[in-house]
């Protein structure tokens, strides 16, 4: 029976096991093989709302385990080290538990066929004292460890001097950046209501520093404006074409020799493919790190691997690359199961094509502005406030759609709806 391993539980990852669950793996036509580091997976552009607490991972998070016996299909929880192309299998590290005991030792998985869907992390660029000072935001672990720290500041502030600011700095000016400024802002005046009544925006001094000239340089001018005075308004500081050039305990640390000052510091400028791609030397890789792939999105160098997400690079008909969003993985995935399934058949395999149906930037409970059907349009359908914001929960419940069938998505929204009707607003431990 052929074996196909997906490496990575992403958004593209997990929709792609689960199709193919349901069509191979149900009928017994394959083994599908899930493979994380991992035991549950979240949706990546929520990741803000985790670290703020707007979301809780053991209520709103899929646990693999579950979901791969409802779907057809098996997981293995690792990290994966190796690749041996000959041999068509892949390394997975030993397992090992909180306390550094191994569970598991070195493994070896054997495919016929291999999907690359390991998604990016971010990119500090080298730049000094980043790694040792600075939050990320790749992973639900980073985001709850940043969430913990939040929580922390909130109540020293609370019992503080009454003009005592807890103060912020975000690195990148990107949707998570953007994102995240606005999410602080709303949770911070919700703590009044859980026993921090000193505790409110006022009381928060969020800096958003962006190299470029302006922020949400991969949207449409029109969003980032929109964007930029809501933030504005907020109170949040905005610093564009400001390099950071060091990280220190204070703060960050300008091209021009200014701090700006943070008890917490956030890097959220630029992703990259993760280092081991490039550690086993394998692939045709570009300075991103990512995997450069054929029009099929089988890697330029092995036709029985085949690579999706934010890891994949795919240039187009007029020279421009794939942008490292969600929808790029959810139509990755769609393409790479066809081609799967043609394969199987002896026919010809498709090739990709990115179609952009336009981007949206959840400003929490402030407002929400983006653009529609991108390609169609060239961003010129500028939508916001509930509109846009009703847009945006239905892409979160399209992919809850891709990976649990409407039904269980279905009961999944009416049940979240009841819960937030009993349970706090945020997440306070």
């Amino acid at each position: 029976m052929k074996t196909i391993i997906v490496v990575g539980g992403g958004a593209g990852g997990l929709e792609l096991a689960t199709q193919l669950g349901h069509k191979l793996g149900k009928k017994k036509r394959a083994r599908i093989v899930l493979v994380d580091r991992n035991r549950s997976h979240i949706w990546k552009p929520l990741l803000h709302e985790v670290a703020t607490g707007s979301l809780d991972m053991s209520s709103d998070g899929v646990v693999y385990r579950a979901h791969c016996a409802a779907h057809h299909y098996e997981f293995q929880l690792g990290t994966m080290i190796g690749l041996d192309r000959v041999a068509k299998s892949i390394r997975l590290e030993s397992l090992k538990d909180d306390e550094g005991k191994e569970v598991l030792p070195e493994r070896e998985l054997t495919f016929d066929t291999l999907v690359m869907a390991v998604g990016s992390v971010s990119n500090d660029f080298g730049t000094p004292g980043v790694a040792q000072h600075s939050y990320f935001l790749d992973s639900h672990q980073q985001a709850e460890r940043f969430h913990r720290a939040l929580l922390n500041q909130f109540m020293r502030i609370n019992q503080s001097a009454a003009d005592t600011e807890l103060r912020l700095a975000i690195v990148g000016g990107g949707a998570t950046g953007v994102e995240l400024a606005a999410e602080l802002n709303h949770v911070a005046d919700l703590f009044k209501f859980y026993g921090m009544p000193e505790m409110s925006a006022k009381r928060l001094k969020v800096e958003l520093i962006e190299a470029g000239p302006r922020i949400l340089p991969a949207l449409p001018q029109r969003i980032a404006l929109a964007a930029k005075k809501e933030l504005s308004g907020l109170g949040i500081t905005i610093h564009e074409n400001v390099r950071v050039t060091e990280a220190t305990e204070e703060g960050f640390i300008t091209g021009d020799g200014q701090l700006i000052a943070a008890d917490l510091q956030v890097w959220a400028a630029g992703v990259k493919a993760p280092d081991f791609i490039k550690t086993i030397d394998l692939f045709e890789t570009n300075r991103n790190g990512q995997i450069v792939v054929k029009p099929s999105l089988q890697s330029s160098v092995d036709d029985a691997v085949y690579v999706i997400g934010d890891c994949c690079a795919c240039e187009q008909p007029d020279g421009s690359w794939v942008p490292p969003r969600a929808q790029s993985a959810h139509q990755m995935a769609s393409l790479v199961y066809k081609n799967i399934l043609l394969e199987a058949q002896g026919k010809p395999l498709q090739n990709y094509l990115y179609k952009d149906h336009g981007s949206l930037v959840n400003l929490s409970r402030y407002s929400t502005v983006g653009s529609l059907m991108g390609n169609l349009t060239n961003g010129s359908m500028f939508v916001e406030g509930r509109i846009a914001r009703l847009v945006y929960i239905s892409l979160y419940r399209m992919h809850q759609v891709a990976i649990h069938g409407w039904l269980k998505a279905s009961a999944i929204y009416f049940a979240q709806k009841i819960g937030g009707t009993v349970k706090p607003k945020m997440k306070l431990h």
